[in-house]
């Protein structure tokens, strides 16, 4: 972006501050949409052409983020008390509310709208985004969910030690025939990741795991042969008991994914919109310090129409239940 179309960004997130005397990300949600009408033009001309093609990966540089921003929070529910880059997530919100409607869950992060993801002390071997040593695998977003997201949109707000997003496209694997026509089949089950807490799946049929996981079961593979879509996720999917050709799937593909990887270090200012049906992501692991000068993101979940979202949950809500 121009210096110009960047302090037209600021301008319009001023704007938006100074008419809420309390900010509330949910309730902004309904309005985004209207307000992101004031952004640069060729912004929105650009994000309506990456929806309409639906292209894989899209990256927006230049946005502003604040010169004084606050210090890393050493967790996500550090930056919920403070506040802590509250003019960034707004940003965010007007910008990816171009692409798709924000949503969020009512099991992560307390149900915020826009996630935090920073390092937090004591998690630095999860496999969840709060972890720094571990790396996260290449993986579909609530790849359980029938209404996960259609966009994950990161915003760097800072990213020192340029650590490196990954990705794999579906279009960059060749699937062998006889691989492609396992993983078309609905044989897979796919399971709730650690940053969901609490009963989940209440209302999807699945069966019940571990206490409070229900999986469901799908295909890896699906939608348009000319145009697939993907989802896949090593460490929250399985084949059943005894079916060693699934589970032989998902080792293959797991391995065909991290041969073709690819590679993005995002600096401040930069949001990435990953393509959740045609890519999965991951992240490179890192040392964090705790220093307030650690890796920090804003992160917000767009889907392209959220009456799905309000059938699930019998009520025109944006946080799934």
């Amino acid at each position: 972006m121009t210096a110009q179309e960047r302090a037209r960004v600021a301008e319009v997130a001023e704007e938006v501050q100074a008419d809420w005397a309390s900010w509330d990300p949910l309730r902004f949600a309904e309005e985004a949409a209207a307000a992101a009408h004031g952004l640069p033009l060729r912004l929105r001309r650009f994000l309506s052409g990456v929806r309409a093609s639906e292209a894989d990966l899209a990256v927006v540089s230049g946005l502003p983020v604040d010169p004084a921003l606050a210090p890393t929070p050493a967790g996500w529910d550090l930056a919920a008390k403070t506040g802590a880059g509250r003019r960034e997530e707004l940003v965010l919100l007007l910008v990816g509310s171009v692409l798709g409607e924000p949503f969020g869950w009512v099991n992560q992060q307390d149900g915020r709208l826009v996630h935090d993801v920073v390092p937090a002390p004591g998690m630095e071997e999860s496999l969840t985004s709060a972890s720094s040593a571990a790396q996260l695998t290449l993986h579909t977003e609530d790849v359980f969910h029938p209404f996960r997201c259609d966009y994950v949109s990161l915003f760097c707000l800072r990213n020192p030690d340029e650590v490196g997003t990954t990705f794999t496209r579906i279009d960059a694997l060749d699937f062998p025939e006889d691989l492609r026509e396992v993983l078309s089949e609905s044989r897979f089950r796919f399971y709730p990741d650690d940053s969901h807490t609490g009963e989940i799946l209440n209302a999807i049929d699945g069966e019940q795991v571990l206490g409070n996981r229900r999986s469901t079961v799908g295909p890896v593979v699906f939608g348009p042969a000319e145009h697939p879509y993907l989802r896949f996720d090593r460490d929250f999917m399985t084949a059943d008991r005894d079916d060693e050709k699934t589970a032989t799937a998902i080792q293959v593909t797991h391995d065909l994914l991290c041969g073709a990887a690819e590679r993005i270090v995002l600096q401040p200012g930069d949001a990435v919109f990953i393509d959740n049906y045609r890519i999965v992501h991951g992240r490179e692991p890192f040392h964090a310090r705790y220093d307030g000068n650690d890796r920090w993101l804003k992160r917000l979940n767009l889907i392209r129409d959220v009456r799905r979202i309000y059938a699930g949950n019998g009520a025109r809500r944006r946080i799934i239940t």
